[in-house]
């Protein structure tokens, strides 16, 4: 193989997931890096009363193709969709379609996946795994099939501390798990789901980890290989920095803590974030193909100070939020910031006449930070020989076309162009508009003064004044304010 480009030309590709994040940035590198790649094979549902060739349509017209639309108009014709369903049997790709796929299909990525923490076990193991098998037994029969691609996750395996890239023996047997679950009515399942998933977090962990196995199980069969990304957010450059299009994982933390309701939340300070660039991810992807191994690849906040130079419109408060590792300290806080500011909010909205809401959002951003302290309360080790040996094995042109190295990231850099990216591309809003929404938190700062002062007056009227022994204990308080200030001000003049 000369290059990684060389090697997709005249390719047959089908992906799984790719209307979801990580699969349109996938097709969008495919058909602007690899323009020579036949055709892209997707498989698509009906969803919200939308057909397959209007979810196609509108992907396509997403600002993300914007790069290759220029260099290639008739980009479109590459795609093409294939109706399926990942919970039906056979996935509900009707044999016209199987007969097409098995004759001409050269490479399987398989992005598909259900990314809800809470998601019903039953339901988690029906996307997660019996679609996987399904998959794989549908990629048996492919004539001139090179290699199926699983993504999975860095944390399928989260119950242990150091992580090698290896498949490590399932929880329990997914065959067993499904013919036990089937007969089992939902309710039961819930019940005995904590029992089930043991000492990891979620479903989708452990449903990720059956995955994995299930894969695994194949490989004497198939040339399979595993990507474990870690965190998935916004794009680092391609095709331009910042892009992301959804609300799951950091973007709702950073637009949440944009917003200024976000503002306080438990986390060992001292932890690294898990943060990997969906770029990198599928750079790293797609030149893995022709080298296949298990690779895992993972990583590492500068957020409050985008969101005050780079503000989003019509904010709640001004970006600001206390990171702690205490739960006592935490729940002060979320009484503090975020319950008492809800609850005056709300009662202004009743006195107005207007339904109140701010609670409510309050109560399921909660429900959202508790799925994710479990990961950003705990560090990992991960091995990455494998990504290593694969980056020495590129062509400098295949490394500079497809670049993993995150050792190239400026980090700063890159979550100013994330905050960016959520305003812009989730938000939907006017980067015109900054001037208005900075004067906008001024005002929310000159709100915060004046409360903040009136209140201390109160205190004073009502507690302090009152009481003679208050008194003396404040006006103690204000005279060793101004000894200290004084002895200060002195040293200051001496070292002058």
């Amino acid at each position: 193989m000369a290059s990684v480009v060389e090697y997709y030309a005249g390719k047959n590709v089908l992906i799984t997931g790719a209307t979801g994040f990580m699969g349109k940035v996938l097709v969008e590198k495919l058909l602007r890096s690899c323009p020579e790649v036949k055709a892209l094979y997707i498989l698509v549902r009906p969803k919200a009363g939308q057909s397959m060739q209007q979810r196609v349509s509108d992907m396509m017209k997403c600002k993300l193709f914007d790069r290759v639309r220029e260099e290639n108009p008739d980009f479109h014709q590459k795609i093409i969709p294939i109706s399926s369903e990942l919970t039906q049997p056979g996935l509900a790709i009707s044999p016209e379609d199987v007969e097409k796929l098995t004759a001409c299909i050269n490479i399987v990525f398989h992005c598909a996946a259900t990314i809800r923490f809470d998601e019903p076990l039953k339901h988690a193991l029906q996307l997660n795994v019996i679609a996987t098998q399904q998959l794989l037994s549908l990629a048996q029969q492919m004539h001139h099939l090179e290699a199926f691609i699983h993504i999975s996750t860095a944390y399928a395996n989260c119950n242990r501390k150091h992580i090698d890239e290896v498949i490590y023996p399932p929880p329990v047997e997914p065959k067993k798990l499904i013919d036990s679950l089937e007969w089992m009515d939902d309710g039961i399942v819930r019940d005995i789901t904590p029992r089930l998933i043991g000492d990891r977090p979620n479903t989708y962990t452990y449903t990720k980890a059956l995955a994995e196995y299930v894969v695994q199980q194949e490989q004497d069969k198939l040339n399979i290989g595993i990507i474990r990304p870690s965190i998935v957010g916004a794009s680092w450059q391609e095709p331009f920095p910042g892009w992301i299009d959804n609300f799951n994982g950091p973007s709702g933390v950073f637009i949440a803590a944009g917003k200024g309701i976000l503002r306080t939340m438990r986390a060992n300070n001292d932890a690294v974030a898990d943060l990997i660039p969906v770029d990198v991810v599928i750079n790293l992807t797609l030149a893995a193909v022709p080298k296949l191994k298990i690779s895992s690849i993972c990583h590492n906040h500068h957020v409050m100070s985008s969101f005050k130079r780079n503000p989003l419109e019509q904010a709640f408060r001004r970006p600001n939020a206390n990171i702690t590792s205490n739960y006592l300290i935490n729940q002060y806080w979320i009484l503090v910031s975020h319950k008492f500011p809800a609850f005056i909010y709300d009662l202004f909205l009743r006195l107005s006449g207007q339904k109140p809401q701010m609670m409510r959002i309050f109560n399921r951003l909660h429900k959202a930070i508790s799925l994710l302290e479990y990961f950003s309360s705990q560090d990992w080790e991960w091995n990455s020989e494998n990504m290593n040996m694969l980056m020495g094995q590129l062509t400098p042109e295949d490394r500079k076309t497809f670049n993993f190295d995150v050792r190239q990231l400026n980090w700063p850099e890159y979550i100013e162009n994330y905050c960016i990216g959520t305003k812009k591309y989730v938000l939907n809003e006017d980067m015109s508009d900054i001037p208005a929404a900075r004067q906008h938190l001024r005002k929310l700062r000159n709100i915060r003064y004046t409360f903040n002062t009136l209140l201390i007056v109160f205190i004073w009227r009502v507690f302090i004044a009152r009481s003679q022994m208050a008194r003396n204990i404040w006006y103690f308080v204000v005279s060793l304010c101004f000894k200290f200030l004084s002895y200060f001000r002195a040293s200051s003049t001496l070292t002058i």
